[in-house]
């Protein structure tokens, strides 16, 4: 399979070719203009942090604002202004920081917070301190192969110094998508690399290995948050 561009230029052959354009929101019909509601260049629709539009009294969320395009964000973010606007919770909006997400490839993909790179651009290399770890998920423990031939799992833990607050959350592996979700609520609530220390492992668990990251026990003690 050869892949030819729109230019006319070709790559390839490859064994397969993975087709990911994206979205493009489907507003053409909306009549937006016609209401006075402004979009971008990509045609998302533009809201403010209360998911409010150019136009008073009407709002937008969910995939066509072009924020965090995942199912449950949307959900969340209809919940906060349901809130705000029927529920008498003035202040009351959707984060769209630390947003957990997986690709539910195989093995699967988890993912929250920020990557070592962007930690690094944010604070400085100096500011940024990170463990990792690859393992064999004891799922294929009694397959008979070699163990380097067993499917493995890979973890990674960003942290910000000196307290070592953890920045972001990322694995691949059997699991990881069960996992992540409580990872996601210590993360959120700004745990750091001692607070998962301190907590007892679950054996046998893979999700236990980011509990267990060596140097264990060696980080700052939890930062009090009152």
């Amino acid at each position: 399979v050869s892949l030819v561009t729109a230019a006319g230029v070709t790559f390839g052959p490859y064994d397969q070719i993975l087709l990911a354009t994206g979205r493009s929101p489907n507003v053409d019909r909306l009549g937006l203009d016609k209401a006075a509601v402004q979009t971008n260049a990509q045609k998302f629709i533009t809201v403010d942090e209360y998911q409010r539009t150019s136009t008073k009294h009407i709002h937008a969320i969910g995939d066509v604002c072009g924020q965090v395009q995942l199912t449950p964000m949307a959900i969340a973010a209809g919940r906060r202004l349901a809130d705000r606007l029927f529920g008498g919770m003035a202040d009351a909006k959707a984060d769209y920081s630390n947003v957990p997400t997986v690709v539910f490839s195989h093995p699967p993909i988890g993912t929250v917070g920020i990557s070592e790179e962007e930690a690094v651009s944010q604070y400085g290399a100096d500011k940024v301190k990170v463990y990792t770890s690859t393992f064999v998920n004891l799922h294929y423990g009694t397959y008979a192969v070699p163990p380097e031939q067993k499917p493995k799992t890979h973890m990674k833990l960003v942290t910000l110094l000196p307290h070592e607050k953890i920045l972001g959350i990322h694995m691949i592996g059997m699991g990881v998508d069960e996992a992540l979700q409580g990872f996601a609520v210590a993360l959120k609530m700004g745990a750091t690399k001692a607070d998962l220390d301190s907590c007892v492992a679950l054996h046998p668990t893979a999700a236990e290995e980011l509990v267990t990251l060596a140097p264990w026990g060696m980080s700052p003690a939890p930062v009090s948050r009152g």
